[in-house]
């Protein structure tokens, strides 16, 4: 493979997805799938025709090979995820009981992705790369972690490769609010793109308002274009010049919102590798959204370039509008 556009690093474990809508203690068969924000974002990517890679590691396992066979046949460069025959692979169970509310219950605690160290990662693979994207997981996994999350962004800050930061944040890894607060914020002064959801954006910076998470983020990193997730409703940005609330996609039915936020990701970062202004990026990410939560699974769901402009130009059709101050 040739180097990556868009390079990616963090943890995906192996999903036991119920097949019956019932509490998890009556649910007796499963789907396996696969997922982790990074290796999702990266399977978005190559998706829509980019070249990405994704750095991690996985136990040499059944389920580290069965992930390291999934994300490859995406088209995904894995040759920096190590097998790790010391540690296991992640796992982590859904559970649907109604309607689109789905539970999480993770085992991952020691798992081979807690392990990573800054030797995980090589100076030259980033050469090449348009976007570094990091999450606010791989710190919350271990102290090694933490470092290893601090060595990609001093790399990509020496190579001068934005860095795409979303928070991501999840608390039962945390210690507490004002550590994932302290960590995240700091990862959030050093990047260039923000992606963050507005139930996050609360929890980091106080605010429910997304014009008043995304002040927030531009008073801590001034230059950073901030984009705030609004779920259903669509999307809030702001660069410091322009700034508009972008509507959202409306759906028949959502049958799995988890993979959402970084099929978004995908989305707006493949709009801004194409040349695409802000407003155009930040649709795309809505419309990408919007498609993925209508399937089961993280990455089942994530659209090709054709599903994705189907969405567009259908949304053209129906006349979309919205609210824009530039």
């Amino acid at each position: 493979m040739t180097a990556p556009e868009v390079i990616t690093i963090g943890e995906t474990m192996v999903i036991f997805n119920p097949d019956q809508s019932l509490p998890l203690e009556y649910a007796h068969s499963f789907t396996k799938q696969i997922g982790g924000a990074e290796s999702n974002v990266a399977v978005g990517l190559s998706r829509l025709g980019h070249k990405a890679g994704w750095i991690s590691r996985v136990g040499s396992d059944p389920f580290g090979y069965y992930i390291q066979q999934v994300i490859r046949g995406e088209g995904v460069d894995t040759s920096l995820v190590t097998m790790d025959d010391k540690a296991p692979t992640g796992v982590f169970f859904k559970e649907r009981k109604t309607g689109d509310s789905v539970n999480v219950y993770y085992y991952r605690a020691h798992s081979a992705a807690s392990q990573m160290t800054e030797e995980d990662l090589d100076r030259d693979y980033f050469k090449n790369a348009e976007y570094v994207v990091v999450s606010g997981i791989l710190p919350a996994l271990s102290a090694s972690c933490r470092k290893t999350t601090d060595k990609v962004i001093q790399i990509a800050k020496d190579l001068t490769i934005p860095i795409v930061f979303d928070p991501n944040v999840r608390m039962k890894l945390w210690k507490d609010k004002d550590e994932a607060a302290s960590v995240l914020n700091d990862i959030a002064a050093q990047s260039d793109v923000i992606l963050i959801g507005d139930a996050e954006g609360h929890l980091l910076t106080g605010t429910n308002e997304p014009a008043e998470i995304a002040d927030f983020y531009k008073r801590l990193a001034p230059g950073t274009t901030v984009v705030v997730k609004l779920g259903a409703e669509g999307a809030y940005y702001s660069n410091g010049e322009e700034s508009a609330f972008v509507s959202g996609f409306p759906v028949s039915k959502v049958v799995d919102p988890i993979g959402a936020g970084d099929s978004f990701a995908a989305g707006f970062i493949s709009a801004q590798l194409r040349g695409l202004d802000l407003y155009s990026s930040v649709r795309m990410g809505n419309a990408a959204g919007a498609i993925t939560v209508q399937v089961s699974g993280d990455i089942e769901g994530f659209p090709r370039s054709f599903e994705l402009e189907k969405m567009l130009q259908s949304a053209e059709k129906e006349n979309y509008t919205d609210d824009v101050n530039r």
